[in-house]
């Protein structure tokens, strides 16, 4: 057996039938960054930095006389301002952890594959559009099956909870996790943990295998039941060492891999073999980095059966007005995309692009306008948007997420849109009012999203087998990969209304953008430059620059 990141190895860890499959192990157990440095990982050092020739390579949590066992990230540098931002492993903190085969090697299914294991040095760019002479910038490490792994087959206790709101695609990925531990490694141990966090201490778990959880993919909701709150980290650890589980698979929100944060980080502080991986859930898209979240595709679909029945009760009506809420507390990812996919919206309205009602300019007067020149019109708004609107007539109430109550911005904007034309009697409005929210995140996940929880849970199962924890499996620029938690709940991410996305959006409403030209210059110097010159999640363009600099000694 290997011990971990660069014990002797062998060809014999190998089967010999599959020798010129996969690449071979490094004699001399050194993790080599490739064309530009090595460090070895196993070593002990009395300082946080190792030089190899032009090279410097800064290993954040390595250990120091004053921090055997450092909490820091690991950061690893190379040329051309290169970072990657690594995800903690077992052997970070247990000393002398053994090393396996991975049975993947004689698993007929994958016999096909040429070069199945991912290679080690293989990473993800977070961005991918830049100039000829920008920085690398930060990378995250590739998800998918290692060579070695750090649990044997029979030695796999794992469990599985689903925690936060539903979202379509929760029982596809607890099925998937299943399968796959059960199909690629031979994992026989899988328990379901009943009603989110607070199961582990409270509620009975459930036993999983694939028979059981065969069909669960066909059906909304999660079968393990789900709550918010009921976070005890001591309680839920505690749960976790007594019941003898090594394998916490975590399908949450931002809050959710905020807590998974914390178990991780106990779990290493008790320097407990317990690997920690998140997937994350929202159906919001509101969590950064990753290009989009589970359940996402499948919302935007389902909101279109809302948007297309407001128009045609619109359409049918002199002076109709169809009024659609979609679910977005803090970001509008489902009104945008669900109003650009339907081409039927007039006007879309999100928590990120501030509004207000009366005046040049504002909202009551373009309805005017939309129904005199159309004589229909139908509205979009997300949950979150017009809240400051309405902020005087809501209490500072949170749920057990602690998320802020909001009031219901859809009934209130109906009844001050009625309330205006009633007033004005210029002329009458029909106005229906349709809240499809909690029907869109009740149904099973579509295609698209079956595939993309497929890949979801088992790169959290290649990645908890190989000794990978303190991660989140997403998917960055179209590869899936392993994200340290840190980056997962530093921030949510939002739409940027002086990108391009949302000026396609405007475009095809032709909608105002209720902003003047001082709004929209402030929004720009607030918000970060854009780490893809044409859509998606933002960041810092120097941000690559900045952590090189605070890495230095």
């Amino acid at each position: 057996m290997d011990s971990a990141y660069g014990g002797p190895s062998t060809a014999s860890a190998i089967a010999s039938p599959l020798k010129s499959r996969f690449s071979k192990p490094s004699n001399s157990g050194i993790f080599s960054l490739r064309k530009f440095s090595a460090v070895s990982f196993n070593r002990r050092s009395s300082g946080s930095d190792f030089k190899f020739g032009s090279t410097k390579v800064i290993m954040a949590g390595a250990s120091t006389p004053n921090n055997t066992k450092s909490n820091k990230p690991k950061v690893v540098t190379g040329p051309g301002g290169y970072i990657l931002e690594d995800v903690p492993h077992l052997a970070d903190y247990i000393d002398d952890l053994p090393s396996y085969p991975n049975p993947l090697q004689n698993n007929p299914a994958y016999s096909v594959v040429k070069q199945y294991f991912v290679h080690q040095d293989d990473t993800v760019p977070q961005k991918i559009v830049v100039h000829k002479d920008s920085p690398r910038g930060i990378h995250f490490r590739r998800a998918g099956p290692r060579q070695k792994v750090y649990f044997e087959s029979d030695e796999v206790h794992a469990c599985i909870v689903t925690c936060g709101g539903l979202c379509p695609g929760l029982n596809t990925v607890i099925r998937e996790i299943v399968c796959g531990l059960y199909h690629m490694y031979g994992v026989k141990k899988v328990l379901g943990i009943d009603g989110g966090y607070r199961g582990f201490y409270a509620k009975n778990t459930i036993p999983l295998n694939p028979k059981v959880v065969n069909d669960i993919h066909k059906r909304g909701g999660t079968i393990l039941g789900t709550s918010r709150g009921g976070h005890d980290t001591t309680k839920i650890v505690d749960s976790i060492q007594d019941r003898g589980i090594n394998q916490v698979y975590i399908i949450g929100g931002d809050g959710t891999q905020r807590g998974a944060s914390v178990i991780f980080e106990e779990i290493r502080r008790r320097g407990l073999k317990v690997a920690v991986a998140g997937i994350p859930k929202t159906i919001d898209n509101d969590i950064p980095v990753i290009d989009k979240s589970f359940g996402f595709d499948t919302a935007v679909e389902e909101a279109q059966r809302a948007i297309n029945a407001a128009h045609v009760e619109a359409e049918s009506i002199e002076n109709g007005i169809g009024v659609v809420k979609l679910m977005g507390r803090y970001s509008g990812f489902i009104a945008m995309y669900a109003t650009l996919a339907s081409r039927d919206v007039d006007c879309c309205l999100i928590p990120e692009s501030p509004f207000y009602l009366e005046g040049p300019g504002g909202l009551f007067e373009y309805i005017e306008k939309r129904l005199k020149e159309n004589g229909h019109m139908v509205i979009v708004t997300a949950e979150g948007a017009g809240q400051e609107l309405l902020s005087e007539s809501v209490n500072s109430m949170t749920d057990a997420s602690g998320n802020k109550l909001l009031h219901d911005v859809g009934l209130w904007m109906s009844q001050r849109i009625k309330d205006h034309f009633a007033k004005e009697r210029k002329f009458p409005i029909n106005l229906k009012y349709i809240d499809p929210t909690y029907m869109i995140r009740a149904v099973p996940s579509n295609a698209s999203d079956n595939v993309y929880c497929t890949l979801l849970a088992q790169s959290a199962v290649h990645g908890a087998m190989a000794g990978y924890t303190g991660f989140t499996s997403g998917l960055v620029n179209g590869r899936q990969t392993y994200i340290p938690f840190y980056r997962i709940i530093e921030k949510q991410n939002k739409v940027v209304i002086t990108d391009r996305m949302w000026a396609r959006l405007l475009s095809s409403t032709n909608q105002p953008s209720f902003l003047s030209a001082k709004d929209v210059e402030e929004k720009k110097d607030d918000e970060p430059s854009t780490m893809l010159l044409d859509d998606g999640p933002r960041t810092d363009d120097s941000l690559a620059e900045k952590e090189m600099g605070q890495l230095k000694p």
